[in-house]
């Protein structure tokens, strides 16, 4: 029996079909039905050559200061879009705090990056990684010489006047308007578990997985919680909410003193220095989580089978060394992360489900590929 979640979805999108786009965009997207395009703002309209445009630039080494890292360094399709490690480290080789975040379906994301909620658009986020230094990303200076190197190229004459219909369009504003739209372009929709549930196909996914989807929306288990939705993660949606995102404490972490996370990463409490907010960050969606290992903002759990044990325990528990501590006594933990209790069998039912969340064409679409 299929979990009523489907139908609620399939309900709440019904005005939405395939052929339904919004206004703005000169785009087709390439969905199921019951499956709503994105949210595109009007002042970077859509379109399959702007998309094209930044498809180049997303893989294009020249975007960075030492020209070693593309934006691809750190999203890989392969992996959804991660980079495989457990935190990533730009092109200068400074290690960073936190791993890279899928960017599977991040169109529909109501906030960006793990613990940010000030960063809301696409084209503001893209800045960060390009320009920032705390930490290094990508490494361009300021001065943005880089736009000269890039305004030589044949190729781009090309693909800019496409985008932008301009004679002279090389600006670091169109730059990530076009990175932005190839990201907004990234869509997941084609996994076993949408070929079961919006296609209709009950051979889709295994006994196995129907079983784990019930797990996943019980209780006590109750992960749909922070990942419900057709997105699998609260923070998304096609709907612009008009509440603050939920961020989360899952007891990762339980340090004696000040910080119950480790000085170098405390989530919310970096940018509100609220005492409430330590550890607290966002909901990744579920969706191909099973090729985005390793997994939380640190990259700190393995496996899935570490990820459910963590949770199975309401917080991990660290017996030794510099971050020895019970995640489950965690001041601020969430009350969702209460801890459950499964089989063996349950295990392997619930891991399945997750498992049919990997959408194969996604990891192979000529679309999303290095264009050079």
């Amino acid at each position: 029996m299929r979990i009523c979640l489907a139908a609620l979805v399939s309900f709440a999108l019904a005005a939405f079909t395939i052929d339904r786009v919004p206004a703005q965009s000169i785009y087709s997207w390439t969905l199921p039905a019951g499956f709503s395009p994105p949210d595109v703002p009007p002042d970077n309209p859509i379109s399959e050559a702007k998309a094209d445009l930044g498809r180049h630039l997303f893989y294009d080494t020249r975007l960075s200061g030492n020209s070693t890292q593309s934006c691809a360094t750190c999203h890989e399709q392969s992996r959804a879009f991660t980079d495989g490690r457990a935190r990533s480290v730009g092109s200068t080789g400074q290690l960073h705090a936190r791993g890279s975040m899928s960017l599977v379906n991040v169109a529909y994301a109501q906030g960006l990056t793990w613990a940010n909620p000030s960063l809301t658009r696409l084209e503001d986020q893209a800045l960060v990684p390009m320009y920032g230094d705390h930490p290094v990303e990508l490494g361009l200076d300021r001065s943005d010489s880089w736009i000269d190197v890039i305004a030589k190229d044949a190729t781009y004459r090309r693909l800019f006047a496409a985008a932008f219909g301009m004679e002279r369009p090389f600006t670091r504003d169109h730059v990530v308007q076009a990175i932005a739209t190839f990201e907004r372009t990234i869509v997941s929709a084609r996994s076993p578990y949408d070929r079961y549930h919006f296609d209709r196909d009950d051979a889709a996914i295994s006994d196995a997985a129907k079983r784990g989807e019930v797990l996943f929306h019980s209780r006590p288990l109750s992960c749909f919680t922070c990942h419900g939705g057709v997105h699998f993660s609260g923070s998304m949606g096609s709907v612009r909410r008009t509440q603050p995102i939920a961020l989360h404490n899952t007891g990762l972490y339980n340090l004696p003193g000040l910080l119950s996370y480790p000085s170098s990463d405390a989530g919310l409490y970096d940018i509100t220095h609220e005492a409430a907010d330590v550890g607290k960050f966002k909901a990744p969606t579920l969706r191909n989580i099973a090729v985005t290992a390793p997994y939380m903002h640190d990259g700190s759990v393995a496996t899935l089978e570490e990820a459910i044990d963590h949770y199975a325990a309401g917080g991990r528990t660290i017996p030794s060394g510099p971050y020895q501590g019970i995640g489950h006594d965690n001041p601020n933990k969430s009350s969702a992360i209460a801890g459950f209790t499964l089989t063996q069998a349950q295990r392997t039912d619930l891991i399945a489900f997750l498992q049919s969340l990997t959408d194969n064409s996604l990891l192979h679409d000529p679309r999303f590929a290095n264009p050079w």
